[in-house]
């Protein structure tokens, strides 16, 4: 997910595992074998952060991106704002627009990371991170908090979780409604639940479920756009489904878009929206050939507007996504927005996030 002050841009993402039933079965790469890439409008990455700590292994997932107008101090780093992005085997990295390393959190097994602003702990407004946490004992959603006005070592910090009954959490995202602040847990076998998010007397986070249902299969990425009231999920061999953000709308939902050669290809993995002046658009990561459709979605429907491919240039090029974010508008060096992606084959270490300016993406697809 993405967030800049008064916007939210969710993004959120998402990650390939190990096989499981037949009927949520996962199917990686589906008909071509990892590293293929389908057709789409080529673009270059500007920049890359350095590989994740994790080795050898599926590691790095999700992203999500804050900008901030004016700078703040990241353990002692002055920044315009910040990259998360998750090591589902060992925790959180922290990512200046430069893609340097400025924290890491060794939390565990985090999956899938989204941000959002909001709330205020003792009259401070707080930055709130999120994360789908796998680890044992303490499966749920892990939380966390950064101070845009900290100064010196200020870091992001842990704040406590949202505990929940899905046995393996696997994608979020934040979402907000009016004045209340909106979780999102997508369970690895289709388990979906929401919860309102507050704060309580002592500054300790409490949370209500207002929504539980079943999407069917094994799905991850999510992605909410309040405007038009919509929670878009991907179930990851079926396709991308709008539901409504209002959780009384329960179950129901539409198929935007089923899995489909050229469009998008199982693993249908990561969910982000991006506001573009008067336009809003949804981009999602096609990780069975590794493009990333994108739709228009500020109209009475969802429009389909083509597909992009990260080719190699300055950096290597992009196959195998899980998940992605982005931020509009002026985001550090990215004067109208910025979106980042998980590189699941690295051309040198292990896997890693690369950055890409929206006006490359926006110019290839003529939007």
């Amino acid at each position: 997910m993405t967030f800049k002050p008064a916007k939210i841009l969710a993004g959120v993402s998402l990650a390939a595992l190990m096989l499981t039933a037949c009927a949520t079965r996962e199917v990686d790469f589906q008909g071509e074998g990892e590293g293929f890439v389908g057709p789409g409008a080529p673009v270059q990455a500007v920049l890359e952060t350095p590989s994740v700590g994790t080795a050898g292994q599926d590691a790095a997932d999700d992203p999500a991106v804050w900008a901030s107008a004016a700078p703040v101090m990241v353990m002692g780093q002055a920044t315009q704002g910040f990259v998360a992005g998750t090591d589902k085997k060992s925790g959180l990295y922290i990512y200046g627009f430069d893609g340097r390393i400025l924290q890491f959190l060794p939390e565990g097994l985090l999956n899938n990371v989204d941000l959002i602003e909001g709330l205020n702990i003792d009259g401070r407004p707080q930055l709130v991170l999120g994360a789908s946490d796998r680890t044992p004992g303490k499966t749920g959603i892990s939380l966390y908090l950064f101070d845009p006005a900290g100064t010196g070592q200020n870091a992001v910090r842990p704040w406590g979780a949202i505990a929940t009954d899905v046995i393996e959490p696997y994608g979020f995202c934040f979402a907000r409604r009016g004045a209340e602040i909106h979780a999102v847990l997508v369970g690895h076998e289709g388990e979906l639940r929401q919860f309102v998010l507050s704060v309580d007397a002592a500054g300790q986070p409490v949370s209500r479920e207002v929504r539980r249902a079943e999407i069917g299969t094994i799905s991850e990425g999510c992605a909410a756009d309040e405007a038009t009231n919509a929670l878009y999920i991907n179930e990851e061999n079926v396709g991308l489904w709008r539901y409504g953000l209002d959780p009384a709308s329960g179950a129901a939902r539409t198929l935007v878009q089923p899995i489909a050669k050229d469009v998008l290809v199982a693993d249908a993995e990561g969910l982000t929206t991006l506001t573009d002046g008067d336009k809003r658009y949804l981009i999602a990561s096609s990780q069975g050939d590794s493009t990333f459709p994108v739709w228009r979605i500020d109209g009475a429907a969802p429009q389909y507007k083509g597909r992009f491919k990260i080719v190699d240039g300055v950096v290597d090029g992009v196959t195998g996504t899980d998940g992605l974010a982005a931020a509009s508008g002026a985001v550090g060096p990215f004067p109208e927005g910025l979106v980042v992606i998980q590189d699941d084959v690295n051309d040198v270490g292990t896997q890693n996030f690369k950055y890409v300016d929206w006006r490359d993406i926006r110019r290839a697809l003529g939007l």
